[in-house]
């Protein structure tokens, strides 16, 4: 079975997660995800964001679509453009496999960053 490029991207976000969430102990729990994919471009670059979205870029960009009107009623992420396509999923997956392991570990994301927390949630991330 040939690898989707959605499952890639998962644990490429999924391995920035866990090599980056001990940067943020003592901080604040909800501003995690804020942290880890939006202070910062994901991809730079229209080559680099082509070559990451891969095969699947239509279903990333239909993703993009439903996630934004459900989140804020019209789409906002200019979809003709690749860079910024990768750097919206990136964030919007990035969201969902934080919050996903977060809920396994039975973690409240409120509060400061504990070392416990980090704990469990590496230990429910996605391989």
């Amino acid at each position: 079975m040939i690898e989707l490029e959605i499952d890639r991207i998962t644990s490429e976000i999924s391995d920035h997660i866990k090599t980056e969430i001990e940067n943020y102990l003592g901080s604040e729990a909800a501003d995690l995800h804020h942290e880890l994919f939006n202070t910062d471009y994901w991809i730079i670059g229209t080559w680099e964001a082509k070559q990451w979205l891969g095969s699947d870029e239509m279903d990333i960009i239909g993703m993009i679509q439903q996630y934004e009107k459900d989140q804020f009623g019209e789409i906002y992420t200019d979809l003709g453009d690749p860079e910024k396509v990768a750097n919206m999923f990136a964030y919007i997956r990035g969201e969902q496999i934080l919050y996903e392991a977060a809920a396994a570990a039975d973690i409240d994301l409120d509060g400061r960053l504990t070392a416990q927390m980090v704990k469990a949630i590496k230990w429910e991330l996605p391989a």
